[in-house]
């Protein structure tokens, strides 16, 4: 496995390991707490793990967490997945960038997404199951949400979106999510 900063946003990593594939179908390591120490994680922070199964076309987020915000792994285990990363840390060389990756079961690889960042996703095949694996319990009074067509950010969502929570569908744009963080 090895691992690659993402330039795009300071503090991010892509995870990437080696699939071992046969006639029996492949078999690869998703997580090496070596290789995450190895990057100055600490593998040991992470204290629950989540699964999400969607449809084409269906978009999750943009989500973060205020307060002392969320570190996240993020990978596709089934299927494939446009992700989106989004810098949301004020004092952060790339405060307000964003990046994207396609994940992908086939591959396998894991995203480290910094505590502050912005996440969601898109799947792009008919079933895409994602996993978390995040860095300290989920507390709902915490969510924030960010519009995913938010015209600052424009995203380019690669289908039309299918289904979307309504949580998801009512979020507020980014400058309004911003202003209100400031207060």
């Amino acid at each position: 496995m090895k691992a690659t900063e993402v330039p795009e946003i300071t503090g991010a990593f892509l995870f990437e390991p080696t699939p071992y594939a046969d006639e029996r179908g492949f078999f690869c390591r998703t997580f090496d707490a070596d290789v995450v120490r190895s990057v100055g994680l600490d593998p040991d922070a992470f204290v629950q793990d989540s699964l999400s199964r969607s449809v084409r076309g269906v978009v999750r987020g943009l989500h973060l967490r205020s307060g002392a915000g969320e570190a996240k792994l993020v990978r596709c285990s089934y299927g494939r997945v446009f992700d989106v990363v989004v810098d949301l840390r004020p004092d952060s060389p790339t405060y307000r960038h964003w990046t994207s990756f396609e994940l992908t079961g086939e591959s396998q690889p894991t995203l480290y997404i910094p505590a502050g960042c912005a996440h969601g996703f898109q799947a792009l095949t008919d079933t895409a199951d994602t996993s978390y694996r995040i860095d300290r319990p989920h507390d709902p009074t915490e969510d924030v949400t960010i519009a995913f067509d938010d015209p600052e950010l424009a995203i380019p969502w690669p289908l039309p979106v299918a289904l979307m929570s309504q949580r998801d569908r009512e979020a507020p744009s980014l400058a309004e999510v911003l202003k209100h963080r400031e207060r």
